[in-house]
């Protein structure tokens, strides 16, 4: 299912409106399962609710990489350095189970002939992060795309994430955190880059 955004065309909101219609149906029935009347006061607008909720958490599937990038790609001359951008703060999804995991994104980039504007970096991990996920995927999602769009070097992301899926059922481990790493390029064939890399971001 792709969410579109409210300001579209005439026929994209007849297509919003009609899957907040189904999600806000499917609420109803798992609230009906679990024991709760949709009916009572309390919960009378909170299919509704969990429909919009979701055009949010997963407005990633609406969202293209060149409409991010939008042409922000600036031209470089003579000889470059591994460009990090850390402390990435992001909200997905978990596809196993559609509970939240959130966490922070390094990411970083040995360019060609061309660099990207900073905030674009932001822009693509949240595309990623807000699809159903596992973060294996939206580590290397992130990596793959910077390497496709720059023909960098060498693309490389770390991502560090905590899981609520671990945090309220099965294990119920609190504070857990996993850490996941991507690379393409120089990354991977050169271990003295990976490890300038992991030095930057400490």
């Amino acid at each position: 299912m792709v969410f579109v955004k409210k300001d579209d065309t005439v026929q994209e909101n007849l297509e919003l409106k009609e899957q907040r219609e189904i999600i806000s149906e499917a609420v109803r029935t798992i609230l009906k399962a679990v024991g709760e009347d949709p009916d009572r006061e309390g919960l009378l607008s909170t299919p509704l609710r969990v429909a919009k909720a979701y055009e949010e958490l997963l407005e990633g599937y609406s969202q293209e990489i060149l409409d991010i990038v939008n042409g922000a790609m600036f031209s470089i001359e003579g000889q470059s350095n591994t460009i990090v951008v850390q402390d990435i703060p992001f909200d997905s999804m978990c596809e196993h189970h559609m509970l939240p995991f959130s966490g922070i994104a390094h990411v970083g980039y040995l360019p060609t002939e061309k660099v990207i504007g900073l905030s674009k970096i932001p822009r693509i991990v949240d595309m990623y992060a807000r699809r159903l996920q596992i973060q294996e995927r939206l580590s290397q999602q992130i990596a793959d795309t910077l390497d496709e769009i720059l023909s960098a070097k060498g693309t490389i992301v770390v991502i560090e994430g905590e899981h609520e899926c671990a945090a309220l059922r099965g294990v119920r481990k609190k504070n857990m955190r996993m850490k996941t790493i991507a690379t393409t390029g120089i990354y991977q064939e050169d271990p003295e880059m990976k490890k300038e890399f992991l030095s930057m971001i400490g």
